[in-house]
C-alpha cells in the first residue's frame, strides 16, 4: 500500500468513523451549557441531584455521531432515548419522582393551618398570566400551557405535562424549571422585601396545632378522592403523591416508604436528569422558542412569588390573626426550598421570628396547586 493509498484511509476513517469533522459551532455551544450546568452542580451547589445529571446529559449528547438519542437501524431506541422513551415520554418517571415525594412530605402544618391552602392556589398566578403571554409570541395553545406550568418551581409537573401537549419543547421547559427552582435564593429574597414592610416582616403567627397520627392518615385518602373528583385529568401524579405520602403515615410498611424516598427517588432521578439533558441537542434547542421559554420562565416564576404575597395581603383583611405575608413566597411548590428561603428572610427581620412551619403549609399547597394547574391544562387540550 503506498503512502497516498494510507493517507487517503486515514482521511476516510477519521471522517466516517470519528464526530471531529462533523461537530458544529452549535454543538461546542451545547457542550458549553453542559459544562455550565456542570460547575454550578459541582463549585456552587445549585441543584446538584438534578443540575448534575442534566448537565452531563447535555454534555454527552451533543457530541456527534453518539448512539445515544437516535434509533438503531432496527428501529430500536438507543441508550438514553430508551431511558426517555419508556421513562418520561411513557409518563413514569414523573409519577415515580411523586411517589417518593409523597413519602417524604408531612403535610401536618398544612393539616394545621387549612387557609393556607388558598395561598397556594394564589401563588399560581404567574401560570396563568404567563399562558396568556406566549400566546402573542407564536406558541401554540399546548404550547403556552406547558410553558406556562414553569412557573409553579415543579419540575416533575412540568415534565409531565409538557411530555403530553408539547414534548418537543420538554428539555427547554424541563431546564427553566429547574433552574428557576435551584435559583429560589436568589429571585424570591428581592420580590420579598418590595411587597412587605419592616413591619409585616415582623409579623408573630400562632404556634400551630399539634396534628393527631389518624388526621395525617385520612388525608392523603380524603385529599385523593377530591383532587381526582374535581381534576380526574391529575390523577397519576396526585394518586402517586398521595400513596406515597399515605405508606409514610401508615407506618405499617416502612421498608417501602424507606425504598420511595431513598433507592427509588435517587434510581429515577438519576434517568430523568440524563434523559431530560439529552434532549437538548444543539439542532433542536438553539431556536428562539427555547431561549424565549427561559425569559418567560422567569417572569412565570416571579409572577407567581408576587400572587402568593399578595394572595396573603389580601387575607389578611379579613383575618383577625394575621399571617406574615412573607409565607405567601412559599405558595411556588420548590419543596422545601421556597420555605427555608421564607424562614431565613423572616429571621433577618426578627431573628426570633420561626417561619419555617408556617410556610411549609403554602409551600405543600403549591404542589397540590400547580398540579391542579397541570390537570386543567390537560384536560382543556389533550
Amino acid at each position: 500500500m503506498s503512502w497516498d493509498q494510507v493517507l487517503e484511509l486515514i482521511k476516510s476513517i477519521l471522517i466516517t468513523q470519528t464526530g471531529i469533522p462533523h461537530l458544529t459551532g452549535g454543538q461546542v455551544i451545547m457542550l458549553c451549557v453542559g459544562l455550565l450546568f456542570m460547575y454550578l452542580a459541582v463549585a456552587k451547589e445549585y441543584e446538584p441531584l438534578l443540575l448534575l445529571p442534566i448537565g452531563f446529559g447535555i454534555f454527552i449528547v451533543n457530541f456527534p455521531l453518539t448512539p445515544l438519542m437516535g434509533f438503531s437501524e432496527q428501529g430500536n431506541p438507543e441508550l438514553i432515548r430508551f431511558f426517555y422513551k419508556y421513562g418520561v415520554e411513557w409518563e413514569i418517571i414523573p409519577c415515580v419522582i411523586f411517589l417518593g415525594l409523597g413519602a417524604m412530605t408531612d403535610f401536618g402544618p398544612l393539616i394545621a393551618n387549612p387557609k393556607t391552602l388558598i395561598v397556594g392556589a394564589g401563588a399560581q398566578l404567574g401560570v396563568f398570566i404567563t399562558y396568556i403571554g406566549t400566546l402573542f409570541f407564536g406558541f401554540t395553545l399546548k404550547e403556552a400551557a406547558s410553558v406556562g406550568i414553569i412557573g409553579g418551581a415543579d419540575g416533575p409537573t412540568t415534565i409531565y405535562l409538557t411530555a403530553k401537549l408539547a414534548p418537543h419543547l420538554l428539555g427547554a421547559n424541563a431546564l427553566a424549571a429547574y433552574s428557576y427552582m435551584a435559583m429560589v435564593p436568589l429571585i424570591q429574597p428581592p420580590i420579598m422585601r418590595l411587597m412587605t414592610t419592616p413591619e409585616q416582616r415582623k409579623i408573630r403567627m400562632q404556634q400551630l396545632r399539634p396534628v393527631s397520627a389518624r388526621e395525617k392518615i385520612l388525608f392523603p385518602l380524603i385529599g385523593t378522592a377530591l383532587i381526582v373528583l374535581l381534576i380526574p385529568a391529575v390523577a397519576p401524579l396526585m394518586g402517586m403523591f398521595m400513596f406515597g405520602n399515605f405508606m409514610r403515615e401508615s407506618g405499617v410498611v416502612r421498608r417501602l416508604s424507606d425504598t420511595a424516598q431513598n433507592a427509588l427517588m435517587n434510581i429515577v432521578t438519576i434517568f430523568l436528569g440524563v434523559s431530560v439533558g439529552a434532549t437538548m441537542q444543539a439542532e433542536i434547542f438553539l431556536n428562539w422558542k427555547p431561549l424565549l421559554i427561559f425569559g418567560f420562565g422567569l417572569v412565570d416564576f416571579v409572577i407567581c412569588t408576587f400572587g402568593g404575597i399578595l394572595t396573603v395581603h389580601i387575607m389578611n383583611l379579613f383575618l383577625k390573626d394575621k399571617m406574615n405575608p412573607l409565607i405567601g413566597s412559599a405558595g411556588v411548590s420548590a419543596v422545601p426550598m421556597s420555605a427555608r428561603v421564607t424562614h431565613v428572610e423572616g429571621l433577618k427581620a426578627d431573628p426570633d421570628n420561626w417561619l419555617i412551619m408556617h410556610a411549609m403549609g403554602p409551600n405543600l399547597a403549591g404542589v397540590i396547586g400547580s398540579a391542579a394547574a397541570a390537570g386543567m391544562f390537560i384536560a382543556m387540550f389533550n
